[in-house]
């Protein structure tokens, strides 16, 4: 379950994707030599998302030599599987991200109180931005109809922006 779960969390962040969007994934969305992710999100839009070295090494790990365990004979189209063989739900994925959370909870004290797979969603976005990556980039990965979403996702806040204008305007 350790490399299960791994793979599920370095997926979710690596592409900052919704718990929904985690549990419906399906083993043939994984292209491995492409390095992408096919994603189904809301309003059934399909997008095509870059994976990481670090979680598509993970996700390669879970299914060479866990997966194949959870697999039952009806062989599950679903990329992650409970212990029982049977696709994960959204409530899957938050109890096991609890549950490795109150793992180093008692190091890390409060920090880790509160996080979510929408937590991991909201790093993506705001570590992208900090990376240098524009609003419009972070609104396509994230699969937003609307930019002022991606705005208030990532939370653009007011000393960034101001940052922003004075490294950029040249009246600044």
């Amino acid at each position: 379950m350790e490399k299960r779960d791994r793979a599920l969390f370095e997926l979710a962040y690596a592409c900052g994707l919704r718990a929904e969007e985690l549990v419906s994934l399906q083993v043939t969305d994984v292209d491995h030599d492409g390095e992408q992710l096919r994603v189904e999100g809301k309003g059934r839009k399909t997008r095509f998302l870059p994976v990481g070295e670090v979680a598509m090494a993970a996700v390669r790990l879970y299914l060479d030599s866990a997966r194949p365990a959870l697999c039952s004979g009806d062989h599950e189209p679903a990329l992650f599987l409970s212990k029982s063989g049977r696709a994960l739900g959204t409530s899957d994925v938050r109890r096991r991200l609890r549950a490795w959370t109150g793992r180093v909870g008692h190091d890390a004290g409060s920090a880790t109180r509160g996080i979510s797979p929408h937590t991991l969603r909201h790093s993506f976005a705001t570590h992208l931005l900090d990376g240098g990556a524009d609003l419009r980039t972070i609104q396509e990965l994230l699969g937003h109809a609307s930019l002022s979403t991606t705005q208030v996702y990532t939370r653009v806040e007011s000393a960034r922006l101001r940052s922003a204008y004075a490294r950029s305007h040249p009246r600044a």
